[in-house]
């Protein structure tokens, strides 16, 4: 008999709707979808659409107004307080004034770590993104992909085992966000964290995930989830084929469904 293990993340009619001055704002709606640990889910869809709503609700950073969620098997605002994420913002955002060891250790002495398993965690987080040797350097004399990196690192410090990453490579160019696309499988395959992942680029959501979430427009619904038949080891020329090429045209007509949906309401 198969054993199934209960879901990492789960949302049952899911809704959330900000009050503004202008009258209500429908961000998500009766959004249902079940992540496992160790699968690789980007989120795919137009700009507004809830993407990114959604990665805040999961992070407790927005509260749902209707349906349920859990992280971890609790609430989104214990999972927070059990640490049972590490987020990556769009933006590097470290602060330039702080080495990138010290950028990176900055949540464990808010956390209270000793000053010792600090550095341990540091060298073995930098480790893992390629960043040995840097730890002494300022955000300046690195480059975007490497700012990007320090701050995927500074998400692993503490080792949670949910990492949320809000479009980290949308800002690079094309070179490096291959690059780091490449190392982020890596990253993935070496950890086997649970990762949920923004993103507006198709050939991206095809060539990360095991699992592509298509959204709708606002209010941001889930008009498709495609489960990827790509094996889990993948250079970057396997975007010429036939079966990647096959996955990335379901998104893409995902995605147009969304925008049907939205002209027919």
């Amino acid at each position: 008999m198969r054993v199934t293990t209960p879901p990492v993340i789960s949302a049952q009619n899911l809704d959330l709707t900000f009050t503004t001055n202008d009258g209500p704002v429908h961000a998500l709606s009766d959004v249902n979808l079940d992540i496992h640990k160790g699968e690789f889910v980007s989120f795919i869809g137009p700009s507004g659409c809830g993407k990114t709503t959604f990665l805040r609700v999961i992070a407790d950073l927005e509260s749902p107004t209707g349906g349920t969620i859990t992280v971890d098997g609790t609430t989104p605002h214990q999972a927070r307080l059990n640490r049972a994420y590490g987020y990556v913002f769009q933006a590097a955002a470290l602060y330039p004034w702080r080495t990138i060891e010290a950028n990176i250790t900055l949540p464990l002495e808010i956390m209270g770590f000793a000053k010792t398993e600090q550095r341990e965690r540091a060298e073995k987080a930098l480790a893992l993104v390629d960043l040995e040797g840097f730890g002494k350097k300022f955000p300046w004399q690195l480059s975007g992909g490497m700012q990007q990196r320090a701050s995927i690192a500074r998400a692993l410090a503490f080792d949670a085992d949910i990492l949320l990453m809000d479009e980290p490579f949308g800002a690079l160019d094309e070179i490096v966000r291959d690059h780091l696309n490449e190392q982020l499988l890596k990253l993935w395959d070496r950890t086997n964290k649970t990762i949920c992942f923004v993103t507006h680029s198709i050939p991206e959501a095809v060539y990360l995930s095991t699992k592509i979430v298509v959204m709708s427009p606002r209010p941001g619904r889930v008009t498709d989830v495609i489960e990827s038949t790509l094996p889990k080891e993948r250079p970057l020329d396997i975007r010429e084929s036939p079966e990647f090429l096959d996955i990335a045209h379901r998104v893409r007509e995902g995605l147009r469904a969304g925008h049907a949906y939205e002209e027919a309401v």
